[in-house]
């Protein structure tokens, strides 16, 4: 349901409290306190048929009973009683309800399912149960038992835990850190992370969210919020149970290497979530985002009156990845005339110990007006010379001169070690970050520095695919099919290696032997060539070949092949008696001397679906743990960022007499991998060990692949938390000349196309476009255009078949709650009349009709005829924007249109 009646349950104009009551330290009357105390504006029913009265206002036997349909309803009722308040709420048409009653039980047959489902057949939304409640500070409601209200700020805090709000709330009023909103979700049985993302990601009052998360339970719909969020403000989430044991049941090597955590954190990463793993950082992440906007550059100076506390701070930035800002010549010139000559003379610039006031500030004016940075740390250790407060008030006084003088606000962060309270609220006075230690210090830095990074990542344009990558994905389903029919779940290695084969991943060649004989048989070519070759064991039964002695190596002569397979036959009939044995595998032993050993395949985790994972491969590959883990679809930019998260990736580069491995060709490989995943869904675990790569390119192996029958439920892939690129809505179709076009979804990659594009859009279609002059197509603008999630989005682009130029797009964008669709659509110039935007716009109504949008609609300037005149064939009805009378909404009710059927092949 997403945002759907969230905007009530922030800012009710009427509360009722089911349960409240007069007895002490009751829930219900913790509620009505804090709703009374924090000066709740709007009506305020309590609600008992045992009471007349509570604190001095009306009680209500009922919800039926009551004067008015309240907003909002806190039910603090027991267990049994919850389903009928939920019932009598919807049968009135209250919009939401915060339920703090624990022990409703969990399941298809408990009573938080039938809470669910009465709620959901009236529309009403619900937080909880086993929740504190919610606070909105705008609102001026303190719906929680939290001990203190929140001040009034622009953070977002969704949490799963009520203890770990409170005690954000606790920590914040000693700080003087605000917020728009506290959710405390509990058990979340309706209202999400994702719902929230969404909502606050839209409010104008919050700058920034935090979530504490233990669980997610729908992949699809939180990575969707999640990235649509991130691309808009922070994001910082803390995720409880790092250490689970999420991997003990798996089969495969890429199985047990694939824990949940390292899931999360790879969808954290995907989404451009900044991750923390403790309280004390998401307090530090507070502390920043509270006082301190998003800022470019990551160059920290610091400036103290401590050389340790100095040094300390350079080792933390460092070990966090940080920049240690240069002192520019003429500002180290501007320091030396006004500081002792015993000052470091660098960065950090310690101006020692006896540092009054004054010279804290000649030195902080030095470094503002510094463009060799993009930060300044101020640390101060108190000393009997001057006093921190008479310091703290100094530099603020120096900030806000700066600041007043117009120039940009450069970032300035404190740490007054020890945290003197005269200072700190100094500090908060003026909305200046400020920390107890160096470390929290550098760490608040390193957030805003981690983020915009991220931002920045999240916007890059990858590099095209080769043109020949075309895999044979029908020749793979075939081969899973058969192994499904045949009742098995492990492919062979013939059939792995014809897996891999259609996706073009170089293999080393398989032949399957029966016998000793024919081992030899097999082996001869290579032996005669003065190769070697190993022999395998082959049973479905037998998945770790090395665990029986399976596997033979550097086999030189026809009498050792068949030595080797006799003795495979042998070991693995008197070890594993139950086990039943094809064969031996026969291959060429694969020589690269100066090859790093590497491992990549696929996982399934129970909540994202398929991970893609690479590492450093091997026996060992498991006590080495080297791995990292991406979220598929990939493309070669988040298959090399991939790479970059293991240690190994150091080991590719070229060193001593080991050239460089071929990094393209393993990214390329991880890439085919994300594909495999998208176009054959029963495949649940692939493991390439080795995976060989040197400076030629790769090859793998060793292989091994687990599959199971798929079902598939809704759009898109049946698993994939990330929408893939949706191939069945490429096609080919004819213009009015009889000119060809193919038309497909857009892709990161196509930037460049859309540059090329708008350079033959004259000024006018532009204008009519965007609706304002556009004359600059930066990257962050082209970014915006080809960079969709495709769970959200979709965008059409036509091409000329034969010159492959750009011909035309469309898009169109769903809402939060994926019911209305609003579109754009633009043609090149010199291509108009030939019914391409015909084709565009009925295309995109298809994919609104198959994706479930109620509507689609559009915004069109009174003087584009032309565009009008097509929406009214369309069907499209037609009127005045009431903001703006040279605007024209346009509006297609996508129920009502009967079937738009697959395109024609020409119009």
């Amino acid at each position: 349901m997403s945002t759907y009646r969230l905007d009530t349950l922030f800012g009710p104009r009427s509360i009722a409290v089911v349960g409240a009551s007069p007895r002490p330290g009751s829930l219900g009357l913790t509620f009505l306190r804090n709703l009374i105390q924090g000066g709740f504006a709007g009506s305020l029913y309590p609600v008992n048929p045992h009471h007349r009265e509570i604190e001095g206002r009306p009680c209500f036997a009922s919800i039926a009973k009551l004067p008015e349909t309240p907003d909002l309803v806190v039910v603090a009722v027991p267990p049994r009683n919850v389903l009928d308040v939920i019932e009598d709420a919807g049968r009135r048409g209250v919009a939401a309800a915060i339920i703090a009653t624990a022990g409703l039980g969990y399941g298809a047959d408990s009573l938080s399912e039938q809470v669910r489902l009465a709620a959901r057949r009236y529309g009403l939304r619900i937080v909880g149960p086993n929740c504190i409640g919610v606070l909105s500070p705008r609102a001026r409601m303190n719906a929680s038992f939290a001990a203190h209200d929140a001040k009034l700020g622009d953070l977002a805090l969704i949490s799963q835990s009520g203890a770990v709000a409170v005690g954000l709330v606790e920590w914040a009023a000693q700080r003087q850190v605000g917020f728009s909103a506290i959710v405390s979700l509990g058990d979340k049985i309706d209202v999400d992370f994702s719902d929230c993302l969404d909502f606050f990601s839209a409010d104008a009052g919050t700058r920034a969210i935090l979530l504490y998360i233990e669980s997610i339970e729908n992949a699809k719909k939180f990575m969707s919020a999640a990235r649509a969020a991130a691309r808009i403000k922070p994001v910082v989430v803390i995720k409880a149970g790092r250490h689970a044991q999420g991997a003990k049941a798996a089969a495969t090597h890429t199985g047990a290497l694939a824990g949940s955590d390292a899931v999360y954190d790879a969808a954290f990463r995907r989404a451009g979530l900044l991750r923390v793993l403790d309280l004390d950082q998401l307090f530090a992440a507070a502390e920043t985002l509270g006082r301190q906007k998003p800022f470019p550059g990551n160059r920290l100076a610091l400036l103290t009156n401590g050389g340790g506390v100095g040094v300390l701070a350079t080792d933390r930035l460092i070990d966090m990845g940080g920049t240690l800002a240069s002192v520019s010549p003429a500002t180290f010139e501007r320091l030396s005339a006004i500081l002792p000559p015993t000052w470091s003379q660098g960065n950090p610039v310690d101006i020692i110990g006896d540092a009054d006031p004054a010279r804290y500030a000649g030195a902080l004016e030095a470094l503002l007006d510094d463009p060799g940075n993009d930060a300044i740390l101020i640390l101060n250790v108190p000393t009997a010379v001057a006093g921190a407060a008479d310091v703290a008030r100094t530099v603020t006084d120096v900030i806000k001169r700066h600041r007043a003088k117009g120039f940009q606000q450069k970032p300035v962060f404190a740490a007054w070690i020890g945290e003197d309270p005269d200072s700190a609220r100094v500090f908060e006075a003026a909305r200046i970050p400020h920390y107890a230690t160096e470390a929290d210090a550098v760490r608040g830095f390193m957030q805003l520095v981690r983020y915009r990074e991220a931002q920045t990542e999240l916007m890059e344009t990858p590099d095209n695919l080769p043109h020949d990558f075309s895999p044979d994905s029908e020749a793979a389903r075939a081969i899973v099919a058969q192994v499904l029919a045949e009742n098995r779940r492990w492919l062979n290695p013939l059939e792995v290696d014809a897996l891999l084969r259609a996706y073009d991943i170089p293999t080393a060649p398989v032949t399957l032997a029966r016998t000793p004989d024919e081992a030899v048989e097999a082996a001869r070519p290579v032996l005669a060539g003065g190769g070697r070759v190993a022999v395998k064991v082959l049973s479905p039964d037998i998945v770790h070949k090395s665990d029986i002695g399976g596997v033979q190596l550097d086999l030189s002569t026809e009498e050792s092949v068949r030595k080797a397979a006799a003795d495979i036959f042998e070991r693995a009939g008197r070890l594993r008696p139950d086990a039943s044995i094809t064969g031996v595998m026969v291959q060429p032993m694969v020589r690269r001397a100066k090859a790093r050993e590497l491992i990549a395949g696929l996982a399934d985790d129970p909540s994202f679906g398929p991970v893609v994972l690479f590492g450093r491969g091997g026996t060992a590959v498991e006590v080495i743990n080297d791995r990292a883990l991406a979220l598929p679809p990939l493309d070669l930019k988040l298959a090399d960022d991939l790479i970059a998260h293991t240690r190994v990736s150091r080991r590719l580069k070229a060193y001593r007499d080991v050239p460089a491995a071929d990094e393209r060709a393993i990214a390329l490989t991880l890439v085919k991998l994300a594909q495999l995943a998208a176009d054959v869904p029963e495949v649940r675990e692939l493991d390439i060990n080795p995976l060989l790569a040197d400076h030629t390119g790769v090859i793998a192996v060793d292989a091994r692949v687990l599959v199971a029958p798929e079902v598939k439920k809704g759009r898109g892939h049946p698993r994939f938390a990330v929408r893939p690129y949706p191939t069945e809505w490429e096609r080919t179709v004819t213009l009015r000349n009889g000119r060809k076009a193919f038309v497909r979804p857009v892709r990161p990659e196509d930037e460049e196309e859309f540059r090329r594009f708008f350079e033959k859009i004259t000024p006018e279609d532009l204008r009519l476009r965007f609706f304002a002059p556009v004359r600059d197509f930066s990257h962050p603008f082209l970014a915006r255009l080809t960079q969709l999630d495709y769970a959200r989005a979709i965008a059409f682009v036509a091409f000329d078949e034969q010159t492959g130029e750009m011909m035309g797009a469309v898009r169109l964008h769903a809402d939060a709650n994926h019911e209305t669709g609003e579109y754009g659509i633009l043609l090149r110039s010199d291509l108009k009349g030939l019914g391409l935007g015909w084709i565009l716009m009925r295309l995109m109504i298809e994919w609104a009709k198959a994706e479930g949008l109620h509507e689609v609609e559009g915004q069109v300037l009174r003087e584009n005829t032309t565009m009008l005149e097509m929406c009214r064939s369309l069907g499209f009805s037609i009127r005045i924007d009431p903001d703006d009378p040279e605007l024209r909404i346009v509006t297609l009710p996508i129920a009502s249109i009967e079937e738009p059927g697959k395109l024609a092949d020409s119009v």
